[in-house]
C-alpha cells in the first residue's frame, strides 16, 4: 500500500576523547568517565569530580550569583549527569534526597506561627512563610534547569532514569559507604513530578497533526512510542496516517521535536469491534467525509519521565473539538480500548476455590481438559483458530468472559475507582461503557492480556459533564444497557 519512508538524515556524534576532553574541562577532573557499557557496573566517580558537583549543588541551593552563573552551574550538571554510569546516578539523585530536602524545624516552625497567628494579617503572613518553607532546596536547584536549551527534556529523561533505577537493585553502595538504590529517592520524584506539573500544563501545550508528510524522524518516534498496537512497519505506518485515520499529538515549546502523547483515530461508519479490521492494510480507504463515527483506537504516553502528569484527558477533548470542526457530520465519539488487567484479575480468581466452584459447570470442564495449569493460558489455546472446540462451548466461554469483564470493569475497584487503569481514565474524562467485544484483539498481547476481549468507551458530548460529576463525587459508572445485562449474569452466578 505504501513504499518505505527515507529514513532520517545522520547526526554527527562526537569521538569519544572529545567527550573526555569536555567532561575535564567542565568538572577540573582527570578522571576518565569510564567505559559507557562496562560490565559489571563501574565504581562512582573519582572524589575530586564528587566534590566540584557537591560545590555546584550548593552554589545553586542558595541561588548564589546571577542567571549567567546558574546557567553555567546547570550546564556542568548537565554535563555531569549525562555521562555518569547508573553507579553516579543513583549517587545523585541520593545527594539530592538527603542533602537538599526542606528543613524539618522550619516547616514546624511556621506551623506554629500560622496556627498561633493573632489576626488576618499575620496569618497571611505565616501563610507565605509556610508556603516557601516547603520548597526544598532541591526545588530550586531543579527548577533552574529551564535556564538552558534542553534543560527541560533533560529533567524529563532524568526522572525516567529515576523510576527505572528505582526498581532496578544496585550492585553494591557507593564510594561513601551508602547503599545509595534502597527504596528509591520519593523526593527528588515528587519535585520533579510538581514541576513537570506546571511546566507542562495543558495551557502550554500545542495540539499537532502528525500526518505521513511529517519530518522522517517524527515518524520513528511515533513507531517507537506506539505502546497499545505495535506499528510493524512503514506500510503500517502509513495506513495508519491515511486520509481517513488521523493521529494529534501534544508538543511543548521547549521540547519541539518530542512528541508527549499522542492519540491515533479512524474515521469510520459505526462503532468498531475489532482492532485488526481496523488496521487492516487491505481494506479500502474510506471517504472522511462520509464518516459518522471518530473511533480513538490507540493513546500512547511517549514520555516515561511524565508518568503521572495529566495530559490525555486534555487531547481527547482537543483533538474532539479539531475533529467536530473539520468533519461536523461525525455523530459518535468512542474509543476502541484494551482492559489490561483483566487475565491477570481473572486468573487471580480462578485459583480460589470458592469463586472456581461457582463457575458454570461447562466452564470448568473446558478450563479442566487441557494440560495448562493456569486457566486464562488454557482460554488462550482454546482460542486458537484451529482448536478442536465445539460451537457451543465456545458460546459457552463468550457469554462468562463477557460477563466476568463486565463484572471486572464495574465492580472491581480501589476505593472508588477502576482497578482496570484504562476504564479508570476513561471513566474519570466523563464516557460511559457502551459494549464489551468479543475476539477483538486477536493478537497475541490481547490474548494474552484480555483473552481477545476489548471495549468500547463512549463520549456522549451532552452527558460527559455529568458522568464525570457522578464519578468524581460517589465513583458512579455508567454503562449501556447491553453491559448491564451482561453484568446481572455475572451477579446471578455469584449468589
Amino acid at each position: 500500500m505504501s513504499t518505505l519512508h527515507p529514513s532520517s538524515s545522520s547526526v554527527p556524534v562526537p569521538s569519544h576523547s572529545r567527550v573526555l576532553r569536555l567532561w575535564r574541562r567542565l568538572l577540573g577532573s582527570t578522571d576518565s568517565p569510564g567505559s559507557l557499557h562496562a560490565e559489571p557496573e563501574p565504581a562512582l566517580a573519582s572524589s575530586k569530580t564528587w566534590k566540584n558537583i557537591r560545590q555546584c549543588l550548593q552554589a545553586s541551593a542558595a541561588q548564589a550569583g546571577g542567571e549567567t552563573a546558574a546557567r553555567e552551574r546547570v550546564a556542568q550538571l548537565l554535563a555531569f549527569y549525562q555521562q555518569a554510569h547508573d553507579a553516579d546516578k543513583r549517587q545523585f539523585f541520593q545527594v539530592l534526597e538527603d542533602e537538599y530536602r526542606t528543613d524539618d524545624a522550619k516547616v514546624r516552625e511556621c506551623i506554629r506561627q500560622y496556627l498561633e497567628a493573632s489576626d488576618a494579617a499575620a496569618q497571611r503572613k505565616a501563610e507565605m512563610a509556610l508556603d516557601q518553607s516547603l520548597e526544598s532546596p532541591r526545588w530550586h536547584i531543579l527548577r533552574q534547569f529551564n535556564l538552558v536549551p534542553h534543560g527541560i527534556d533533560s529533567l524529563v529523561r532524568m526522572r525516567a532514569d529515576l523510576l527505572q533505577l528505582t526498581s532496578t537493585p544496585s550492585s553494591g553502595a557507593g564510594k561513601e559507604g551508602k547503599n545509595v538504590a534502597s527504596a528509591g529517592w520519593p523526593g527528588v520524584d515528587q519535585d520533579l513530578f510538581r514541576l513537570f506539573s506546571l511546566w507542562f500544563d495543558a495551557g502550554f501545550l500545542e495540539l499537532s497533526r502528525i500526518g505521513w508528510g511529517s519530518p522522517a524522524s517524527l515518524l520513528e518516534k511515533v513507531i517507537r512510542y506506539e505502546a497499545v498496537h505495535e506499528i510493524k512497519s512503514w506500510n503500517d505506518l502509513r495506513n495508519r496516517l491515511d486520509s481517513d485515520r488521523r493521529c494529534y499529538a501534544f508538543f511543548h515549546g521547549r521540547m519541539p521535536e518530542e512528541p508527549l502523547i499522542f492519540v491515533e483515530v479512524a474515521l469510520v461508519q459505526q462503532v468498531a469491534a475489532s482492532v485488526q479490521t481496523l488496521l487492516d492494510e487491505a481494506e479500502p480507504t474510506q471517504d472522511p467525509g462520509t464518516a459518522t463515527t471518530a473511533i480513538f483506537y490507540s493513546i500512547s504516553n511517549a514520555q516515561q519521565g511524565l508518568r503521572g502528569v495529566s495530559m490525555g484527558e486534555f487531547l481527547i477533548k482537543r483533538v474532539v473539538e479539531q475533529l467536530m470542526h473539520e468533519f461536523p457530520q461525525l455523530q459518535t465519539f468512542a474509543t476502541l480500548s484494551p482492559v489490561p488487567g483483566f487475565n491477570r484479575w481473572l486468573q487471580g480468581r480462578w485459583n480460589e476455590p470458592e469463586y472456581r466452584a461457582s463457575q458454570p459447570k461447562a466452564i470448568q470442564k473446558l478450563l479442566a481438559d487441557t494440560t495448562v495449569p493456569e486457566a486464562t493460558k488454557a482460554i488462550q489455546q482454546w482460542l486458537q483458530p484451529q482448536a478442536p472446540i465445539a460451537r457451543h462451548a465456545l458460546a459457552a466461554l463468550q457469554e462468562w468472559l463477557q460477563g466476568e469483564c463486565a463484572w471486572y470493569l464495574l465492580h472491581e475497584k480501589r476505593q472508588q475507582h477502576p482497578l482496570d487503569a484504562v476504564a479508570r481514565f476513561h471513566f474519570s474524562n466523563g464516557a460511559s461503557l457502551h459494549r464489551i467485544n468479543w475476539l477483538a484483539d486477536t493478537s497475541a498481547n490481547g490474548l494474552r492480556q484480555s483473552c481477545g476481549l476489548m471495549v468500547n468507551y463512549l463520549y456522549q458530548l451532552d452527558e460527559i459533564d455529568d458522568n464525570h460529576r457522578h464519578y468524581a463525587e460517589n465513583g458512579q459508572l455508567k454503562a449501556s444497557p447491553e453491559v448491564r445485562k451482561l453484568l446481572q449474569t455475572a451477579l446471578v452466578r455469584r449468589k
